[in-house]
């Protein structure tokens, strides 16, 4: 997608009626579910469709749309009238193919070698792993550039089931912070023990004298430092938000399929003993820093300092909430590179291999 300035009238006429698509597909889904689960765009049609048109027009923003699309396909998902879920979906699906066209496409050569090898190693405890009819659960990992987000949009479509990324989870956290707020402003109070639920948030650290990650909270009033101290047990802000997330995924395990990006949730999963596929998506340095060249415009040094600025980012996280090191292949149950089969062909290779080994 051309930026801003490089758009004519038709990339603007076609950007516009695809915001107006998804505008309506969420006002749609929000009317038939009620209020109970909110709305992804609560704000004024116009600017809900301008805010989607720009960040459409930004690549790296792109990544935004993406997990809004998601959330109200997830939510979707959830309506109990078949004939109106079936209605919903169809033009669900129709929203993602566009978002696909219209969004800059990481299209590399599909290539079929070693498919029936890999195959094979990936079946050996995949049917025992899931022989007591487990909820299918696909975590994957990957590196800045390699174009893992939409390979996993694209697996969950292709399984219509949920997708969650970090937006997703930030955006379903805050509506639970939200929740929390008006329940305490109204005089409710929690119904666990403190020092329990501190207890049971600690124990999900790794065993490491490593300080946690530096960073930056923003400006808050007196209140809301108050309140947060009291909610997270005096527990760091990020790690408050780790330990909710974790419980999120553990929650979304016992309920549904589902893809889950990041987040070390196959970390979280496996301490839990529920069965899941753990998938790294990786890609050659220099076909990353070309990709990032082309999709946030920028020249190569930035774009090759902003990989490694993320794929530390990523591999701290991981590292110190795991106790383990990202990217290390006994970590996995699949390495793939996606240089080698693109986005749909990186989705259908990992579909078939899963397929295949639990027949």
């Amino acid at each position: 997608m051309a930026g801003k300035e490089e758009m004519n009238h038709s990339e603007t006429s076609t950007l516009q009626s695809f915001a107006e698509r998804v505008y309506n597909l969420d006002e749609k889904v929000y009317k038939i579910l009620g209020s109970g689960l909110g709305r992804v765009y609560n704000f004024d049609r116009p600017l809900a469709i301008r805010h989607i048109i720009e960040k459409m027009t930004i690549p790296e923003d792109e990544h935004i749309i993406r997990a809004e699309i998601a959330l109200i396909g997830n939510m979707a998902r959830t309506i109990e009238d078949h004939d109106a879920r079936r209605e919903v979906m169809e033009e669900y699906d129709k929203v993602i193919k566009q978002f696909h066209e219209e969004s800059i496409s990481y299209n590399l050569n599909v290539l079929n070698e070693d498919k029936e090898r890999l195959n094979e190693l990936f079946a050996n405890n995949m049917k025992e792993r899931f022989k007591d009819g487990s909820h299918l659960i696909i975590c994957i990992s990957r590196t800045f550039g390699s174009a893992g987000n939409n390979i996993g949009l694209n697996i969950a479509d292709k399984l219509h089931i949920n997708y969650y990324d970090s937006e997703i989870f930030k955006a379903v956290i805050k509506r639970m912070e939200a929740e929390k707020d008006q329940l305490e402003d109204e005089g409710g109070f929690e119904d666990e023990d403190p020092e329990l639920i501190n207890r049971r948030m600690m124990e999900k650290l790794p065993c490491s004298d490593a300080a946690a990650p530096v960073f930056e909270d923003e400006k808050r009033s007196l209140r809301s430092k108050i309140r947060k101290l009291n909610r997270y047990h005096g527990l760091p802000t990020r790690d408050a938000l780790f330990f909710n997330t974790a419980d999120l995924i553990l929650d979304l395990a016992k309920k549904q399929d589902f893809v889950v990006m990041g987040r070390c949730a196959g970390h979280i999963l496996t301490n839990n003993g529920i069965p899941h596929i753990s998938i790294f998506i990786n890609a050659p340095f220099e076909t990353r820093v070309r990709r990032m060249m082309e999709v946030d415009h920028v020249d190569y040094k930035t774009a090759k300092a902003n990989l490694r600025r993320v794929d530390t980012k990523h591999a701290d996280y991981y590292n110190y909430y795991t106790g383990k090191k990202w990217g290390e292949f006994n970590n996995y149950d699949l390495f793939i590179n996606s240089a080698s089969y693109g986005i749909e062909g990186s989705a259908d290779f990992i579909l078939n291999m899963i397929k295949s080994s639990m027949q």
